[in-house]
């Protein structure tokens, strides 16, 4: 015997299902320069513009007809959403609440340079504390913040549904957000970010989340996690947008 168990489920005679695929945007020039990037940043390089057409293919032909289409307002992400638009023609919503953490005074440094000048923050962060980088926002904001986001997207991408339905929504956003939201699918503690690896330039992640009759975000499963989608791109570069907890 295989597979999920019915008991398990929830009771789609009144409940609906919204599946969120989350993008992360492709490589930026920041990630290549190896600089802190935050909400600041700039757009993609060659390298990224390159998985961004490769993710949009995928994208087109995995989800034909999704719901809705989300965006962080960020360069980096609206730069990598592009070809999946102009490949469909659907329209973007942009949602300030899926821009990465914010670095404050770290946003543009090189790595290096921030270990150099925030000694002290970076030797809390090692110790497992959940400090503000920069002076600008720590992970629990974060978490707070994308989580109702996400559950506002749910929420949308069902609506009009009937029961016992799936609808789709596609959301760009940055590694940050992907991380803090599977970890809250996991139900994770707070800095339980900590135990997932930073997700791939272009990489997917699949949350599957069940919206009551209410319009409310009753459960949340993990339907995959930093899935690459094409080989002729050297997707290996895990560049990550803020300097984190295990590669300052």
């Amino acid at each position: 015997m295989s597979g999920r168990w019915a008991v398990d489920e929830p009771q789609f005679e009144t409940w609906r299902e919204a599946q969120l695929i989350l993008i992360r945007h492709g490589e930026s020039h920041w990630n290549a320069e190896g600089r802190v990037q935050g909400q600041l940043g700039t757009g993609l390089t060659p390298l990224g513009h390159t998985q961004a057409a490769a993710v949009s293919r995928h994208l087109h032909a995995t989800y034909p007809k999704p719901a809705l289409v989300f965006s962080s307002d960020l360069e980096r992400v609206m730069q990598t959403s592009a070809p999946y638009l102009s490949r469909t023609g659907y329209p973007v919503e942009l949602d300030k609440r899926l821009r990465e953490i914010d670095c404050g005074a770290w946003s543009g440094l090189l790595r290096e340079d921030v270990l150099e000048r925030f000694p002290e923050e970076i030797a809390a962060i090692q110790a497992g504390e959940d400090v503000r980088r920069g002076g600008g926002e720590n992970f629990a904001a974060m978490r707070a913040r994308v989580g109702e986001a996400l559950r506002d997207i749910a929420e949308l991408t069902v609506r009009g549904i009937p029961p016992e339905n799936t609808a789709t929504a596609l959301v760009f956003t940055h590694g940050g957000p992907v991380r803090v939201a599977t970890a809250e699918a996991l139900d994770l503690p707070p800095d339980g970010h900590r135990l997932l690896e930073p997700p791939d330039n272009c990489s997917v992640t699949i949350l599957n989340m069940t919206v009551d009759p209410d319009g409310e975000v009753t459960a949340i499963r993990l339907g995959g996690y930093n899935s690459v989608f094409f080989s002729s791109v050297d997707a290996t570069t895990h560049s990550a947008d803020a300097v984190g907890e295990r590669q300052p």
